[in-house]
């Protein structure tokens, strides 16, 4: 931002640090926590990430907004982070699909954007200090009440302890067949019998169902508070938990009685993010917060039972910890940032869950493979 332009937009930090830059999308003030994000492409499916609810998202790529938007991006009905920080000014759109410019779209669906913000230092001090809680604020008068800003930053929670799937889940049930998007036909819907799998909503990834649906599932979606004798009722050949934001340990308080129902039915089972989590709760692991979490497209990840690398795509403030899981659960991947769990499965069982998303298409087609797995074992289970 011009040195001469006053600035209509403030991110305030619970420290005291102040960042002035000039807002885009929509006014007003809001209060989460600050993540950075190293993805080169995607920002509108970040922001309509469930995961992200109660974040601010940094994004360390500068050019964000030269594809526009579009509705075929949206991994959820509307964004769901609460705002996003970048460097650079949006730029217009220059892309085939586009149907919209990104500083439009966040105006209509209520988030705030704040640009000509260094965030190579904000992303320095995020990995220094920890995910910092802040206020972001967006005034097209430039008039802010920067005490204000900061005591509102200081006063908020936090993420721990905070269940967030309860907010972003379906408020009731739903049938999915929309299959993953491939040129020239786009998006294409599943025909014929496939196998009856239910997948529980913390705040599920429409691109999560696609490779369900593309894997050869009949996928029935239920909200993230249904009980053991809800799943079962539906007689499922497998049983998925989706991603979805906030601390863990709240979210299993309910959500672990209701997998530990589905465990001893011996269903194949299959999680992904915090449903990884959920599974690791529920099999007596813990879990427990990060520094800064992990948040990108470019995160190598070891499967320790193939020898394999994968570049994975990620979105976690939490982590397992590996050095509570109980016999007879096994560590399958672990990152190679810095030796997070990543994945786990039950010895000689169908039951499986990684930390990353293989559906994001990092790599990019490297960890697709888990939904194939999920897919086998289920056939199987058939067979059997």
């Amino acid at each position: 931002m011009p040195a001469s332009a006053k600035p209509t937009a403030c991110l305030a930090l619970s420290d005291g640090t102040i960042f002035y830059g000039k807002g885009f999308g929509a006014t007003g003030e809001t209060v989460a926590e600050l993540v950075f994000n190293t993805a080169m492409t995607g920002y509108q499916e970040i922001m309509t990430d469930p995961s992200y609810a109660g974040q601010v998202v940094t994004f360390t790529f500068p050019h964000v907004g030269n594809v526009g938007v579009t509705p075929e991006d949206d991994e959820t009905a509307t964004p769901v982070a609460a705002g996003m920080v970048v460097k650079w000014d949006p730029t217009e759109p220059s892309n085939w699909r586009a149907t919209g410019e990104l500083t439009q779209w966040l105006t209509q669906k209520g988030r705030i954007g704040i640009g000509g913000i260094d965030t190579r230092r904000l992303t320095r001090a995020i990995r220094q200090q920890g995910a910092p809680h802040v206020a972001l604020a967006h005034d097209p008068e430039g008039n802010f009440d920067i005490a204000a800003l900061v005591a509102k930053a200081r006063g908020w929670k936090g993420l721990v302890g905070l269940d967030l799937a309860k907010d972003v889940t379906c408020t009731q049930s739903y049938r999915w067949n929309e299959m993953r998007w491939a040129w020239p036909e786009g998006y294409t819907e599943r025909k014929g019998d496939g196998f009856r799998v239910v997948a529980i909503d913390y705040g599920a990834k429409r691109n999560i169902l696609r490779c369900l649906a593309s894997a050869g599932c009949d996928v029935t979606v239920l909200p993230a508070t249904a009980t053991a004798e809800d799943v079962l009722a539906l007689n499922p050949e497998g049983v998925f938990l989706s991603n979805g934001p906030g601390d863990p340990a709240a979210t299993g308080e309910y959500a672990v009685p209701m997998i530990q129902g589905v465990l001893a039915r011996d269903l194949p089972l299959f999680g992904i993010c915090l449903g990884h989590q959920m599974l690791a709760l529920a099999l007596g692991a813990k879990t427990v917060k990060m520094n800064h979490g992990h948040h990108g497209a470019n995160h190598p990840v070891k499967d320790l039972t193939t020898g394999k690398v994968e570049i994975t795509s990620m979105n976690h403030g939490f982590t397992v910890d590996s050095q509570t899981l109980p016999k007879g659960v096994s560590e399958t991947h672990v990152s190679l940032f810095d030796g997070s769990n990543c994945g786990i499965a039950v010895d000689g069982k169908p039951i499986f869950s990684v930390q990353y998303h293989p559906e994001a298409s990092p790599g990019p087609q490297d960890s697709y493979y888990l939904f194939e797995r999920f897919a086998a074992a289920l056939r199987e289970r058939r067979a059997a």
